[in-house]
């Protein structure tokens, strides 16, 4: 069985990046599959490790860091961690699948560097700053404190955007998923 291959996507918050992979995910010629992430932050509710998330405790988090067993990894908060087990990539692929790895800007060029030809990097960017401004203020959900650290935030990861395989400008939604099913596609197939 052909091992399958990496799909990196990653984009400045509200760019609409969520939305882009949702719709893409509804292929299922595309035999995608998402890679279940690690946390250290406890369990929630009704959330069942190894489908929501590999929970881990602080101590084994950090000695899978030591021992080099992740793609990539943040801290966000003091203590809790949240990243990609290499053994959760090697299983999807190992059955053939791809894998979508839904990636801050960051951790997306450190883990195209990581797999090189085996993974596809594609960048959504919104059509303007300006443009994300009002669409973080339309969604309602932060204040704007919030809305201005995640706009300057957005400037500086715009500015990494060039080091992804592609660029996707999310201006119009169906023409933006077309544009990176089309990419997918291509790399999947090699077309």
């Amino acid at each position: 069985m052909e091992q399958g291959k990496l799909i990196i996507i990653s984009a400045p918050s509200g760019s609409g990046k969520s939305t882009i992979i949702g719709r893409i995910m509804e292929d299922k010629s595309l035999r995608l599959a998402f890679s279940v992430s690690a946390t250290t932050r406890p369990r929630r509710g009704e959330e069942v490790n190894g489908v929501d998330y590999y929970y881990l405790t602080l101590e084994e988090f950090q000695r899978k860091i030591a021992n080099d067993e992740l793609v990539e990894y943040q801290e966000v908060y003091e203590g809790r961690y949240y990243g990609t087990l290499k053994s959760e990539v090697e299983r999807i692929t190992g059955m053939g699948m791809n894998v979508v790895l839904d990636l801050d800007v960051l951790g997306g060029v450190n883990v195209k560097k990581m797999y090189g030809d085996r993974a596809l990097a594609i960048f959504i960017q919104p059509p303007s700053v300006e443009v994300l401004r009002q669409r973080l203020i339309k969604r309602g959900t932060d204040s704007m404190e919030d809305i201005k650290a995640r706009v300057d935030k957005a400037e500086f990861e715009i500015s990494i955007g060039p080091q992804f395989d592609h660029t996707v400008i999310n201006d119009d939604l169906d023409t933006a998923v077309a544009q990176v099913h089309d990419l997918i596609t291509s790399f999947i197939t090699g077309a």
